[in-house]
Protein backbone atom coordinates (compact mmCIF):
# COMPACT_ATOMS: atom_id res chain seq x y z
CA UNK A 1 0.00 0.00 0.00
CA UNK A 2 1.47 3.17 -1.15
CA UNK A 3 1.87 6.12 1.76
CA UNK A 4 -1.10 8.16 3.17
CA UNK A 5 -1.16 11.64 3.57
CA UNK A 6 0.07 12.86 7.22
CA UNK A 7 -3.64 14.71 7.71
CA UNK A 8 -5.07 10.51 7.27
CA UNK A 9 -2.34 9.51 9.49
CA UNK A 10 -3.15 11.88 11.49
CA UNK A 11 -6.93 11.30 12.16
CA UNK A 12 -6.43 7.34 12.31
CA UNK A 13 -3.74 7.78 15.00
CA UNK A 14 -6.63 10.33 17.14
CA UNK A 15 -8.98 7.33 16.16
CA UNK A 16 -7.16 4.97 18.12
CA UNK A 17 -6.07 7.20 20.90
CA UNK A 18 -9.44 8.47 21.90
CA UNK A 19 -11.27 6.27 24.38
CA UNK A 20 -14.71 6.56 22.91
CA UNK A 21 -13.73 5.42 19.52
CA UNK A 22 -15.94 2.33 18.67
CA UNK A 23 -13.02 -0.70 19.02
CA UNK A 24 -14.11 -1.52 15.43
CA UNK A 25 -12.92 1.57 13.90
CA UNK A 26 -9.89 1.53 16.13
CA UNK A 27 -9.23 -2.00 14.18
CA UNK A 28 -9.61 -0.55 10.99
CA UNK A 29 -7.46 2.02 11.13
CA UNK A 30 -5.19 -0.20 12.75
CA UNK A 31 -5.14 -2.40 9.76
CA UNK A 32 -4.57 0.91 7.33
CA UNK A 33 -1.44 2.17 9.23
CA UNK A 34 0.13 -1.68 9.80
CA UNK A 35 -0.38 -1.80 5.32
CA UNK A 36 1.00 1.91 4.79
CA UNK A 37 4.26 1.06 6.86
CA UNK A 38 4.65 -1.73 4.58
CA UNK A 39 3.31 -5.17 6.00
CA UNK A 40 1.43 -7.08 3.24
CA UNK A 41 -2.42 -8.08 3.86
CA UNK A 42 -1.03 -11.25 5.49
CA UNK A 43 1.46 -10.20 7.81
CA UNK A 44 -1.52 -7.23 8.91
CA UNK A 45 -3.61 -10.23 9.24
CA UNK A 46 -1.80 -12.26 11.51
CA UNK A 47 -0.23 -8.75 13.78
CA UNK A 48 -4.00 -7.71 14.46
CA UNK A 49 -5.50 -11.27 14.84
CA UNK A 50 -8.18 -10.80 12.12
CA UNK A 51 -8.50 -12.48 8.67
CA UNK A 52 -7.38 -11.46 5.63
CA UNK A 53 -10.15 -10.94 3.43
CA UNK A 54 -11.00 -8.32 6.43
CA UNK A 55 -7.55 -6.39 5.82
CA UNK A 56 -8.27 -6.70 1.78
CA UNK A 57 -12.06 -5.15 2.46
CA UNK A 58 -10.91 -2.49 4.58
CA UNK A 59 -7.74 -1.55 2.30
CA UNK A 60 -10.19 -1.05 -0.33
CA UNK A 61 -12.40 0.79 1.47
CA UNK A 62 -9.68 3.41 2.36
CA UNK A 63 -8.40 3.69 -1.15
CA UNK A 64 -11.92 4.75 -2.28
CA UNK A 65 -12.65 7.36 0.55
CA UNK A 66 -10.23 7.53 2.35
CA UNK A 67 -10.93 7.37 6.49
CA UNK A 68 -14.70 8.09 5.35
CA UNK A 69 -14.57 4.75 4.05
CA UNK A 70 -13.81 3.19 7.31
CA UNK A 71 -17.02 4.18 8.82
CA UNK A 72 -20.30 1.79 8.32
CA UNK A 73 -23.12 2.89 6.06
CA UNK A 74 -26.07 3.89 7.59
CA UNK A 75 -28.65 1.28 7.63
CA UNK A 76 -32.23 1.07 7.26
CA UNK A 77 -32.70 -1.39 10.10
CA UNK A 78 -35.59 -3.51 10.28
CA UNK A 79 -39.02 -1.89 8.48
CA UNK A 80 -41.43 -0.94 10.94
CA UNK A 81 -44.21 -3.41 11.74
CA UNK A 82 -46.89 -0.67 12.54
CA UNK A 83 -47.41 2.68 10.35
CA UNK A 84 -49.36 5.36 10.28
CA UNK A 85 -52.37 3.78 8.63
CA UNK A 86 -52.31 1.59 12.11
CA UNK A 87 -52.44 4.57 14.02
CA UNK A 88 -55.24 5.87 12.38
CA UNK A 89 -57.22 1.91 12.73
CA UNK A 90 -56.83 2.30 16.57
CA UNK A 91 -58.14 5.89 16.64
CA UNK A 92 -60.97 5.31 14.52
CA UNK A 93 -61.97 2.01 16.52
CA UNK A 94 -62.74 4.19 19.33
CA UNK A 95 -65.22 5.99 17.41
CA UNK A 96 -67.59 3.32 17.69
CA UNK A 97 -69.38 1.84 19.61
CA UNK A 98 -68.08 -1.08 22.55
CA UNK A 99 -68.87 -4.70 22.27
CA UNK A 100 -71.48 -5.60 23.74
CA UNK A 101 -71.20 -5.68 27.84
CA UNK A 102 -69.02 -2.92 28.13
CA UNK A 103 -69.24 0.43 28.84
CA UNK A 104 -66.36 1.96 26.96
CA UNK A 105 -63.25 0.62 25.14
CA UNK A 106 -59.57 -0.33 26.72
CA UNK A 107 -56.29 -1.25 24.98
CA UNK A 108 -57.06 -5.29 25.10
CA UNK A 109 -60.68 -4.53 23.50
CA UNK A 110 -59.31 -2.19 20.89
CA UNK A 111 -56.38 -4.85 20.27
CA UNK A 112 -59.19 -8.05 19.72
CA UNK A 113 -61.21 -5.87 17.32
CA UNK A 114 -58.28 -4.99 14.88
CA UNK A 115 -57.03 -8.41 15.30
CA UNK A 116 -53.52 -7.60 13.91
CA UNK A 117 -52.58 -5.14 16.59
CA UNK A 118 -51.10 -5.70 20.09
CA UNK A 119 -52.50 -4.11 23.14
CA UNK A 120 -49.08 -2.68 24.26
CA UNK A 121 -48.88 -1.01 20.82
CA UNK A 122 -52.42 -0.02 21.35
CA UNK A 123 -51.79 1.77 24.61
CA UNK A 124 -48.44 3.67 23.14
CA UNK A 125 -50.71 4.75 20.54
CA UNK A 126 -53.08 6.48 23.16
CA UNK A 127 -49.91 7.61 24.98
CA UNK A 128 -48.93 9.44 22.01
CA UNK A 129 -52.59 11.19 21.96
CA UNK A 130 -52.75 12.05 25.72
CA UNK A 131 -55.96 9.59 25.55
CA UNK A 132 -56.82 7.87 29.21
CA UNK A 133 -59.85 6.00 28.82
CA UNK A 134 -59.51 4.41 31.94
CA UNK A 135 -59.02 8.43 33.58
CA UNK A 136 -62.02 9.08 36.13
CA UNK A 137 -62.68 13.33 35.88
CA UNK A 138 -65.83 13.20 38.04
CA UNK A 139 -66.98 11.95 40.77
CA UNK A 140 -70.04 10.25 39.35
CA UNK A 141 -69.88 8.28 35.53
CA UNK A 142 -73.03 7.72 34.01
CA UNK A 143 -73.21 4.17 32.55
CA UNK A 144 -76.10 5.33 29.94
CA UNK A 145 -75.35 4.10 26.66
CA UNK A 146 -77.62 7.37 25.67
CA UNK A 147 -74.96 9.59 28.08
CA UNK A 148 -73.40 11.40 24.98
CA UNK A 149 -77.19 12.36 23.17
CA UNK A 150 -78.76 13.50 26.50
CA UNK A 151 -75.81 15.66 27.16
CA UNK A 152 -75.23 17.10 23.67
CA UNK A 153 -79.38 18.10 24.14
CA UNK A 154 -78.56 19.36 27.27
CA UNK A 155 -75.68 21.12 26.06
CA UNK A 156 -77.66 22.66 23.36
CA UNK A 157 -80.40 24.51 25.77
CA UNK A 158 -77.36 27.04 26.99
CA UNK A 159 -75.97 27.45 23.60
CA UNK A 160 -79.15 27.58 21.52
CA UNK A 161 -82.20 28.02 24.23
CA UNK A 162 -85.86 27.88 22.45
CA UNK A 163 -88.03 30.96 22.28
CA UNK A 164 -90.11 31.56 25.30
CA UNK A 165 -88.98 28.93 27.33
CA UNK A 166 -87.37 28.78 31.14
CA UNK A 167 -84.59 26.90 31.32
CA UNK A 168 -83.97 25.31 35.08
CA UNK A 169 -80.65 24.04 36.33
CA UNK A 170 -80.16 21.59 39.55
CA UNK A 171 -76.85 20.51 40.67
CA UNK A 172 -76.35 18.62 44.16
CA UNK A 173 -73.79 16.11 44.92
CA UNK A 174 -75.35 12.41 45.37
CA UNK A 175 -73.80 11.75 48.63
CA UNK A 176 -74.39 14.85 50.91
CA UNK A 177 -77.05 14.87 53.64
CA UNK A 178 -80.12 17.01 52.56
CA UNK A 179 -80.03 20.28 53.25
CA UNK A 180 -82.30 21.24 57.06
CA UNK A 181 -84.00 23.82 54.95
CA UNK A 182 -85.98 23.53 51.72
CA UNK A 183 -85.40 25.81 48.92
CA UNK A 184 -88.21 28.03 48.10
CA UNK A 185 -90.02 27.86 45.04
CA UNK A 186 -89.37 28.79 41.71
CA UNK A 187 -89.86 32.69 40.93
CA UNK A 188 -86.82 33.96 43.28
CA UNK A 189 -83.74 33.91 40.66
CA UNK A 190 -81.39 31.77 43.27
CA UNK A 191 -82.64 29.65 45.86
CA UNK A 192 -80.60 28.82 49.42
CA UNK A 193 -80.19 26.99 52.34
CA UNK A 194 -81.88 29.03 54.93
CA UNK A 195 -79.97 31.56 57.62
CA UNK A 196 -79.24 30.68 60.92
CA UNK A 197 -77.47 32.83 63.95
CA UNK A 198 -74.22 31.97 64.90
CA UNK A 199 -72.10 33.13 67.70
CA UNK A 200 -68.58 33.78 66.89
CA UNK A 201 -66.00 32.72 69.69
CA UNK A 202 -64.87 35.72 71.70
CA UNK A 203 -67.84 37.92 71.29
CA UNK A 204 -70.90 38.27 73.47
CA UNK A 205 -73.12 39.00 70.88
CA UNK A 206 -74.55 37.00 67.44
CA UNK A 207 -75.06 37.91 64.16
CA UNK A 208 -77.08 36.00 61.32
CA UNK A 209 -74.50 35.01 58.77
CA UNK A 210 -75.58 32.33 55.47
CA UNK A 211 -74.87 29.43 56.40
CA UNK A 212 -73.18 26.76 54.26
CA UNK A 213 -75.47 24.74 52.30
CA UNK A 214 -74.73 20.85 53.08
CA UNK A 215 -75.88 19.85 49.45
CA UNK A 216 -75.00 22.88 47.02
CA UNK A 217 -78.41 23.07 45.32
CA UNK A 218 -79.41 26.26 42.88
CA UNK A 219 -81.74 26.46 41.01
CA UNK A 220 -82.29 29.17 37.96
CA UNK A 221 -85.18 29.93 36.04
CA UNK A 222 -85.32 32.07 33.09
CA UNK A 223 -88.18 34.48 32.43
CA UNK A 224 -89.29 35.40 29.22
Amino acid sequence: MSQISAQDRETLETWIRAATTEQRLVTRARIILALADGCTNKQAAEHLEVRTATVSKWRGRFAKAGPAGLCDQPRSGRPPTYTRETEMRVLSTLDAPPPDGYAQWNGSLVAAALGDVSASQVWRILRAHGISLQRRRSRCVSTDPRFAEKAADVVGLYLDPPDNAAVIRVDEKPTSRPPSATCGWPGTETCTSATRPRTRAGSTGSRCTRRRPSRSTRIYVAKY
